[in-house]
């Protein structure tokens, strides 16, 4: 066993297991059924089983893929194997298939976010995030101006129709948190500046700071913005009180946080120095996960394989190591409390 870091600061460290792969891990089948072992254990379970044993630091928090489709026996049972690990679970809500800031698709999108946010609600979950403000990888053109202004007014109005009719008022969930993605991934929302303006404009919608923006720190590196541009606008999202959780995620490779070339470091002390830092999580994808052939396509860089000889599960515990080692140094610098 490695020794164990003690995680000094009032914050807390995780992970998105998205290093088991979507395909043969995180994804359902088409009966909504998840993948297991041999053994019968669901891969997700067995996996986080795995790195909790070997982790340097104990973590708190995961962050779980959720698909609308998923059988409700098989998502129970993954709550609550990794409930069983001392985990606090969060959702990602996957949306697929339809265009959130086109009108027509309104309805196809609000079908798969009202139970999704549902089930959240029924395993006690408080922290639910979602990439749903734009589809994937789609073949949409960048918006701007007037089409811009509108794509945020129709994600305000579709998103404040989920909040009401998935009944989140008076209930568990305490934020949700929107996750913008790279330039290619996305079209029109790939940068912090472009993601504010959704999480601003429905907080105001709203009448009060209930939407947060997600920081992905990878995400941040190829969105074309600046390391100075990124932390400026991370102090005045925070001041704003629409600062979101932290992915620790290497930009272009998503593999070993050693491939980042600063864009983490850089982002996470920007993010504490603000005082609102409450949730970092670690993440890196498989370089040959089925499911991001697309990525790989559009990225070459996402194909490097980053482990250096060590497992997968062993480069996200040296990651969590690493960012367990930042964080306790931005507390004895002063920036985060214990």
């Amino acid at each position: 066993m490695p020794s164990k870091i003690l995680l000094k600061p009032n914050v807390q460290l995780g992970v998105v297991p998205t290093h088991l792969k979507f395909v043969g891990g995180l994804l359902p089948d088409e009966n909504g059924k998840f993948p297991r072992d041999a053994n019968g254990v669901l891969r997700v379970v067995a996996g986080m089983r795995e790195l909790c044993e070997i982790s340097p630091v104990k973590m708190s928090i995961v962050q779980i893929s959720y698909f609308a489709f998923a059988d409700p026996a098989d998502v129970a049972e993954m709550v609550e194997g990794l409930q069983a690990l001392d985990l606090e679970v969060h959702f990602i809500i996957m949306v697929g298939g339809a265009n959130p800031m086109n009108p027509a698709d309104e309805d196809a999108v609000v079908a798969q976010l009202v139970p999704s946010v549902k089930v959240a609600i029924s395993h006690g979950v408080r922290y639910v995030s979602s990439t749903s403000i734009e589809e994937w990888m789609s073949a949409d053109q960048p918006r701007e101006g007037a089409e811009f202004d509108a794509a945020v007014a129709q994600n305000v109005k579709l998103h404040l129709r989920v909040y009401e009719e998935a009944g989140i008022a008076g209930s568990c969930v305490e934020n949700w948190g929107i996750e913008f993605l790279r330039p290619g991934e996305f079209k029109t929302f790939t940068n912090l500046d472009r993601g504010w303006s959704f999480v601003r404009a429905a907080n105001e919608a709203l009448g009060k700071k209930f939407f947060k923006l997600l920081v992905d720190a990878a995400h941040c590196g190829d969105s074309g913005l600046s390391i100075p541009e990124n932390e400026a606008l991370i102090a005045r999202i925070a001041a704003a009180g629409e600062l979101g959780a932290f992915h620790a995620s290497a930009k272009t490779t998503r593999g070993c946080l050693s491939t980042d070339d600063g864009w983490i470091s850089a982002l996470l002390a920007a993010s504490a120095k603000t005082g609102e830092l409450r949730h970092v999580f670690v993440e890196l994808f498989d370089h040959s996960d089925e499911a991001l052939e697309k990525l790989r396509q559009l990225e070459p860089g996402h194909g490097v394989d980053t482990r250096d000889g060590r497992t997968y599960t062993e480069v996200m515990a040296d990651g969590l190591g690493d960012i367990a080692r930042r964080l306790n140094n931005l507390k004895a610098r002063g920036f985060l409390k214990a």
